[in-house]
């Protein structure tokens, strides 16, 4: 991977690079500070999110879930945005725990260096859109699991 910066601590169970949550965090300030980018920001944060599963751990267990069904909701039920808190509120609320999914060997093609790339703010919806795909279906082993997530709260 490129050179990332080593400056910033990331959430404790997240299993990314300190330079690499840095990265997360100016991408994060870019979709915030521009409208224009709000589109692809669920996106972003559940692309991101299953891209750095952490350790086998309840937190990162968990976090891993909720957000595999956050991509799973938006990319194959069509689900907006503004409907996912609730959503994945009550996927949290019918789970004391989640089971650990093993993490695939790869992530996925594209990389949050590859949405900092991004010229413009379509550019960078087209582009977070094509990550997130990617992502997911790095995923596939896990798909039936995810999906049964989603549906207890896709009525």
């Amino acid at each position: 991977m490129a050179d990332l910066p080593e400056t910033r601590t990331r959430a404790e169970y997240v299993g990314s690079a300190p330079g690499c949550w840095q990265l997360y965090t100016e991408l994060l300030a870019r979709e915030y500070s521009d409208i224009r980018y709000a589109p692809a920001h669920q996106l972003t944060v559940d692309t991101y999110m299953v891209q750095h599963p952490g350790d086998e751990a309840r937190r990162s267990a968990q976090s891993v879930a909720i957000h595999l069904v956050g991509l799973c909701l938006m990319l194959e039920r069509e689900r907006t945005p503004a409907e996912l808190p609730g959503l994945r509120k009550r996927v949290v609320e019918r789970h004391e725990t989640f089971p650990w999914l093993t993490p695939p060997p790869s992530v996925g093609e594209l990389t949050i260096v590859d949405i900092l790339a991004a010229a413009s703010p379509e550019e960078h919806r087209l582009v977070v859109e094509r990550w997130a795909a990617s992502a997911w279906g790095a995923w596939s082993a896990h798909h039936e699991q995810v999906r049964a997530w989603a549906d207890e709260v896709s009525d």
